[in-house]
C-alpha cells in the first residue's frame, strides 16, 4: 500500500513564492526552484584608483572594503565604500603574489587565495595566506601559509591559457573550513573542494561539481542569512550574481539556486561581498580590447532585495 508525504512526512519541493514553481502545499525545500531570468542594474557605479586596475577579491574589513591586485603586487588596499578611494594600504613583506584571486575572512583572520592557475593550468604551488587581523591593523602582518593540491588532477602538462578546469578564484569559509570554488574554464561549471583552515600543506577533498553554466570568479558567505553569493561571467563577458540560499549542511547547491544577470556588459566582475545577502559590492578590473571595450577598474552596488526572499 503506498501512503502520502502528506501522512507520514513531510511534502517536499519549492518554497520560495518568487520561484515559478512554488509550491503552497510544500514544507520542505528540495532544491527545484526554477526562476524566471532578470537582469540587474547597479545602484550606483565608481572608477577605482588605477593602482587596483586589477581589483580581484573584495571583503568588508575596518569600515571599508579590502581589496588586492591579481598579479605582482604585495599589497592590500582599503577602500572607501562611497567613493572607492584609497583610505589605506597594507604591504605583505616576503610574499609575492603570484596570482591572488580572491579574499575571505573568518571573525579572526583574512584569507588571501594565491591559486589563480589559468595561464599554464600547473601551477604546484597554490596556497592560501592566513593573516591575523589584529596584526594587519597594526601595520604589522602576521602570515601563516596553508599549501594544497587537488586530489583529481593528475596531468600537469603545460596546457594553452585558458583551458584548465584546475582554476580558482573564489572561495569561503564555513564551520572552520575552506571552501574552494574552482573556475572551470572547459566545462563552464564549478567545483567545490573542502580545506581545513589551519596552516599545513594538504590534498584538497572533492565535495562536489555544479553546472553553473559560467566562470566563477569570485565568493563570499553571508552568515546572517546562511547564503553563498558567487560572482562571474560567461566566456562572452556577461556577468553575473549566483545566490545559494537555504541549501542543507554545507552542500551549497542543494537549495535554491537563483542567477541574476548584471547589467554591465563587457565587465570582468572579479569581487563580491554583502553583510545582508541584499546590498551587494561587486568589483570588476580595468579591461581594455579596442575597439570593443575601454573599461575602467569600477566598484558597484547592487540592491537585489526584491528578487531574494530572505
Amino acid at each position: 500500500m503506498l501512503c502520502s508525504a502528506s501522512l507520514f512526512g513531510q511534502a517536499s519541493g519549492c518554497t520560495d513564492s518568487l520561484a515559478s514553481n512554488y509550491d503552497a502545499s510544500a514544507k520542505e525545500n528540495d532544491g527545484s526552484c526554477i526562476y524566471v531570468e532578470v537582469i540587474a542594474k547597479p545602484e550606483t557605479s565608481v572608477t577605482l584608483p588605477k593602482s587596483v586596475n586589477e581589483t580581484s577579491g573584495l571583503i568588508a574589513f575596518n569600515g571599508h572594503l579590502l581589496t588586492h591586485n591579481d598579479g605582482n603586487d604585495p599589497h592590500l588596499y582599503e577602500l572607501d565604500t562611497l567613493t572607492g578611494a584609497i583610505s589605506h594600504t597594507y604591504t605583505l613583506n616576503g610574499f609575492k603574489n603570484v596570482d591572488w584571486e580572491d579574499i575571505t575572512q573568518d571573525d579572526n583572520y583574512i584569507y588571501l587565495g594565491d591559486f589563480g592557475n589559468n595561464y599554464t593550468g600547473i601551477r604546484q604551488d597554490l596556497k592560501i595566506l592566513k593573516i591575523s587581523k589584529t596584526s594587519l591593523l597594526k601595520d604589522d602582518p602576521e602570515v601563516e601559509v596553508i599549501n594544497f593540491k587537488y586530489p583529481d588532477q593528475e596531468a600537469f602538462a603545460k596546457a594553452a591559457p585558458n583551458t584548465t578546469d584546475f582554476d580558482c578564484e573564489a572561495f569561503v569559509i564555513k564551520d572552520e573550513k575552506i571552501y574552494l570554488f574552482t573556475k572551470q574554464w572547459t566545462k563552464t561549471g564549478t567545483a567545490i573542494y573542502e580545506l581545513p583552515i589551519l596552516p599545513g600543506s594538504y590534498t584538497a577533498a572533492l565535495k562536489s561539481t555544479y553546472p553553473i553554466n559560467g566562470l566563477v570568479t569570485g565568493a563570499t558567505y553571508v552568515k546572517a542569512k546562511n547564503t553563498v553569493l558567487l560572482c562571474g561571467y560567461s566566456k562572452s563577458l556577461e556577468p553575473f550574481i549566483y545566490i545559494c540560499s537555504q541549501f542543507k549542511n554545507n552542500d551549497f547547491f542543494s537549495g535554491n539556486k537563483r542567477k541574476i544577470m548584471l547589467a554591465l556588459p563587457f565587465h570582468q566582475i572579479e569581487g563580491i561581498t554583502s553583510s545582508d545577502g541584499k546590498r551587494i559590492y561587486v568589483s570588476n578590473e580595468s579591461l581594455v580590447k579596442k575597439p570593443f571595450a575601454n573599461i575602467p577598474a569600477q566598484m558597484h552596488v547592487f540592491d537585489l532585495k526584491k528578487w531574494i526572499n530572505y
